[in-house]
């Protein structure tokens, strides 16, 4: 828990997001990036290369605004995650033929290219095509979860009732 002051002077505790628990709220405090688990769990369901599931994590911890998608330039990306830009390109092209993101080329104002503008809705409809099958795969351990609570509860019962028996012989 952590105190804070609401607007109105009062001071209240409210408690910690698991991330700030777990990562500490210096490290927290520098943002994070929103990742859907099924892109994560997906990861090879969408035929992703460590490479371009990295790449696509990266874009995303660069769309902030939903209105306006990422545009780092390649440079940009082989830095944070320590690639060369050929690597890069290759990479970005090949999510582009699968329609995971599709580049846009920005212009300056001066008439000279800038860095691409990705956009990523192939992503995002990639992604709500996997969800029925996780919320299928979720339905299953939820009812092989209640099995097992329901057999350990009859055994409980049973243990009980052989304690019971026991006991009363004596």
């Amino acid at each position: 828990m952590t105190t804070i002051e609401t607007a109105q002077g009062a001071k209240t505790k409210a408690k910690k997001f698991s991330s700030e628990t777990i990562f500490g709220k210096e490290v927290m405090g520098h943002g994070f990036t929103a990742l859907p688990n099924i892109l994560v769990r997906g990861q090879a369901r969408l035929g992703l290369s460590t490479t371009q599931f990295n790449l696509l994590v990266q874009l995303l911890s660069y769309w902030i605004d939903p209105d306006r998608p990422p545009f780092p330039s390649k440079k940009e990306l082989a830095k944070r995650v320590g690639l060369n830009p050929t690597t890069v390109r290759i990479n970005m092209a090949k999510l582009e033929e699968r329609g995971l993101i599709r580049r846009e080329q920005q212009v300056t104002a001066a008439g000279d290219y800038g860095s691409n503008i990705y956009h990523m809705d192939g992503l995002i409809d990639a992604l709500k095509a996997l969800e029925p099958d996780f919320a299928e795969e979720r339905a299953e351990r939820a009812a092989r979860r209640a099995e097992t609570e329901r057999r350990q509860k009859k055994d409980e019962a049973a243990e009980r009732a052989r304690q019971r028996g026991l006991v009363r012989r004596r």
